[in-house]
């Protein structure tokens, strides 16, 4: 897919991958909008990318609420007369506690955005790529769709969910000019792990704290890639046309792991870190 002058719509670009990715997308010669809850970081990134000659809107969304996607939509098509590619990406972390002692409100927030936040961008621009007969949808899933560890539940649960989601999606659109492709990162150096900072006040959550990333590097025996890296594969595989998009060769190794545990009928367990 040639990208200059295309339309990009990328959820969660405050910051993070979807920043990185909406960067990549000026500098590929991309109008793109720019969603995101955080509309305070929404607008320096913005302006940001405008003073380096990018086209860019932005638009304050909650992909968790439907309406607030279609309303994105809307905007896109008001602002640049179509959209062909989006990047759902916007997403939160895990809360760190067992499965059964998830609460059932973080269990909504996790569910909520991680998951339908990608079904409702899915629901609400697939069919304008459709009728146009050419587009890309990038949803951003994680490892953590593919293999599981422990403490994670909810967010297993919805990661995997992304993953399934995609590869329907996929099948569905076969044929149609539309393609399809799911990134699973391991680390990626992001606020990933702050995201109790956006969490619905009803939920009680304390601040994040602040996260040692070389800390958990150590711990994962991985190294935490600049999102800057990550933007560079989303982009390459739009243009190729690819599905899969892994960012650490550890991910392949994890997920043959779990594979085989299916193959010979063995409970599931975790791999060492940095192994298989």
């Amino acid at each position: 897919m040639e990208l200059t002058g295309k339309v990009a719509v990328v959820t969660g670009a405050a910051s993070g991958i979807g920043l990185a990715t909406a960067r990549r997308f000026v500098a590929a010669r991309m109008q793109v909008v720019m969603a995101d809850i955080e509309q305070p970081a929404l607008d320096a990134a913005a302006d940001a990318l405008r003073s380096a000659g990018g086209s860019v809107s932005v638009c304050s969304v909650d992909v968790a609420d439907v309406a607030q996607v279609a309303a994105l939509r809307d905007r896109a098509l008001a602002e640049f007369g179509a959209v062909h590619v989006l990047f759902n990406n916007a997403g939160v972390g895990g809360t760190g506690t067992p499965t059964w002692r998830t609460s059932p409100a973080v269990w909504e927030w996790v569910v909520n955005v991680d998951l339908l936040g990608v079904a409702w961008g899915v629901r609400e621009f697939t069919p304008l790529m459709v009728e146009q007969g050419h587009g890309h949808i990038v949803n951003t899933a994680s490892e953590a769709g593919l293999c599981a560890s422990p403490m994670l539940g909810a967010y297993h649960a919805a990661k995997y969910g992304v993953v399934g989601l995609s590869e329907a999606l996929a099948m569905e659109l076969a044929g149609t000019g539309v393609g399809v492709s799911c990134l699973c990162p391991e680390l990626v150096a992001t606020k990933i792990f702050e995201s109790t900072r956006n969490a619905p006040s009803h939920l009680g959550l304390p601040p994040p704290p602040p996260v040692d990333m070389a800390g958990l590097e150590a711990f994962m025996r991985t190294t935490a890639l600049d999102p800057a890296v990550v933007a560079d594969r989303v982009h390459d595989a739009i243009v190729d046309g690819s599905f899969w998009i892994l960012t650490h060769d550890v991910s392949r190794r994890r997920v043959e792991h779990r594979n085989r545990s299916l193959e010979e009928g063995r409970t599931p367990t975790m791999p060492k870190m940095g192994e298989a």
